[in-house]
């Protein structure tokens, strides 16, 4: 079984930053951020936390399903309030595991679950919306600047 659950049929790709600097603001989008170790992104409200969501994820794949349990035509990244959206791998897989995106070394800490803004974001029914689809939280093991188009790979447990 462990050989199973570590192998993945390609690598992943960065295909969207985002950061929010506080509370209560809209989520902005940018080429890159800087990850600190044990802490998180750098201009992000959660940097300096205890570092288990110093990133959150979200799988590219999974936005198009989201948009449609919410009746909408497309959902922006934004809206959902998640650091990185990432394509090409499964990111429920790698929860527990550490993996790469471009130089910088993450740990999947636990599911990042969706929150009550969800109804005002995606309007009646939207927490229910992105259920068991809202991505990872991750902490940050090595540090370095993420990119949109870096790779991201698994690495081990």
């Amino acid at each position: 079984m462990h050989a199973l659950m570590t192998r993945f049929p390609r690598e992943g790709q960065l295909r969207w930053i985002g950061l929010r600097p506080a509370r209560d603001v809209p989520m902005r989008e940018v080429p890159s951020a800087e990850a600190r170790t044990g802490a998180g992104l750098v201009g992000d409200r959660y940097a300096g936390g205890s570092g288990k969501r110093g990133v959150t994820l979200i799988q590219a794949e999974h936005l198009p399903a989201i948009a449609a349990l919410a009746g909408r035509d497309a959902v922006a990244p934004a809206i959902l309030r998640r650091n990185l959206v990432v394509s090409g791998i499964a990111l429920v897989a790698l929860r527990g595991q550490r993996f790469r995106v471009g130089g910088v070394l993450l740990e999947g800490t636990d599911s990042c679950d969706p929150c009550s803004r969800m109804e005002q974001a995606l309007g009646p029914g939207g927490y229910n919306a992105p259920g068991g689809m809202g991505g990872l939280c991750a902490r940050v093991l090595e540090g370095g600047t993420l990119r949109i188009g870096d790779a991201v790979a698994w690495v081990g447990a």
